[in-house]
């Protein structure tokens, strides 16, 4: 299962996302927003985030304008490594080296056809493992 956040920034490619995953038989649960009425990215960036955090979603996808604040957002909950991405370079390496468990792209920043490829990577690729990446990761969640 995969957890969706949005703004009103992010709607419209989230919609295009939400396609994208049913075209490949992906579950999600979708945590907002709903319209693009002006609302506030923390907000949906971290219900999507707890449920990522909590085991409820394997991984998540957020978007907002730029996907800074979103990313910021979710990365405030315990457990959470959310990497922004606006290509599949950046998305593959990610999920390789950091093990990261939730996808940030930027609604005004990423056109739909790289943010599908980027989706794709994000989702495809899996963790290295390597001895050097776990350390890291590990390093990441001491104070």
């Amino acid at each position: 299962m995969i957890a969706l956040g949005c703004d009103q920034a992010g709607y419209k490619l989230m919609q295009e996302v939400k396609k994208h995953l049913e075209e490949r038989g992906l579950e999600y649960k979708d945590f907002g927003t709903y319209s693009e009425d002006s609302v506030d990215y923390p907000v949906f960036g971290k219900k999507a985030a707890r449920a990522v955090a909590s085991g409820e979603c394997e991984r998540g996808i957020l978007i907002c304008g730029t996907g800074i604040g979103i990313s910021i957002a979710a990365n405030k909950i315990k457990g959470i490594r959310a990497a922004l991405c606006h290509d599949v370079f950046s998305a593959e390496a990610t999920r390789l080296h950091n093990d990261a468990n939730m996808l940030a792209m930027g609604g005004r920043v990423v056109g739909i056809g790289p943010a599908l490829k980027i989706v794709d990577a994000f989702l495809d690729t899996p963790f290295s493992n390597e001895e050097r990446h776990v350390r890291r990761i590990n390093m990441l969640e001491e104070d």
